[in-house]
């Protein structure tokens, strides 16, 4: 009696909870805005609106208020009077709190990487370097999308090996909120000539193949350090053109 009682008691939950593993339509609707702002995909200032972004993902309004407002609580996003929405504005202020922030957080998590990384993770970075070439090589086609995914999977494969489950959705969280300005200096450094970022790549990989914690830090911030200063010198330069 006891057990069918129990029984109906568990259908009649069942009935009301999704199947796990099932990711629900705000989830990819988040995870899709998500993808977008640590790719670049939209510019420093740009308004957003719950409307065009519905359409674009082919979906309602609603998970899209929603994964609007999860992002702004992650700072990914900017919420204004009017009730707009908009990717926060690169300013000299924010771009020197997220250099600081990183180099703080990645410089800690490539530190532990250096004694966990064995000859199968660093051959996967080398491999992503290779790629990297075979795509510079082609200098009659930038692709930035390329660019932009190719540096998150080096990051990210040096990152997941630290050993850390606090560190990563800290580090996910900056990229998220560095995204915009990183694809402008991308852009910025193509224009300008500016050197390949798979120099500072590669002296990565041979500090964490000689297992040096600190030449390993200093090569990372060497190479985060690069599109920020930029930025900062392009918006210095701007403001003295203006006065």
């Amino acid at each position: 009696m006891q057990k069918a009682t129990a029984e109906r008691k568990n259908d009649a939950i069942g009935a009301q909870l999704a199947p796990v593993g099932r990711e629900t339509v705000q989830d990819r609707v988040y995870s899709e805005l998500r993808r977008a702002l640590i790719g670049g995909l939209f510019e420093p200032s740009q308004m957003l609106t719950i409307r065009g972004l519905a359409d674009a993902l082919v979906t309602s309004t609603m998970p899209v208020r929603e994964a609007l407002g999860r992002l702004i609580t992650e700072k990914a996003l900017e919420a204004l009077p009017n009730r707009s929405v908009r990717v926060p504005p690169i300013t000299l202020e924010r771009i020197d709190d997220l250099l600081r922030a990183r180099i703080l957080i990645e410089g800690e998590a490539i530190a532990l990487a250096v004694t966990r990384m064995g000859p199968r993770q660093i051959a996967t970075i080398e491999t992503i370097l290779g790629e990297w070439d075979e795509m510079r090589a082609l200098k009659h086609k930038k692709d930035v999308d390329r660019e932009v995914t190719l540096n998150q999977s080096f990051h990210f494969e040096i990152y997941r090996s630290c050993g850390s489950a606090v560190l990563i959705p800290m580090i996910e969280s900056l990229w998220l909120q560095s995204g915009p300005c990183i694809r402008v200096a991308i852009y910025a450094f193509s224009e300008a000539g500016e050197v390949d970022t798979a120099q500072y790549h590669r002296r990565i990989v041979t500090a964490l193949a000689t297992q040096d914690a600190q030449a390993a830090r200093e090569a990372l911030v060497a190479d985060i350090s690069r599109p920020f200063t930029f930025l900062r010198h392009k918006l210095q330069s701007a403001a003295k053109d203006q006065t």
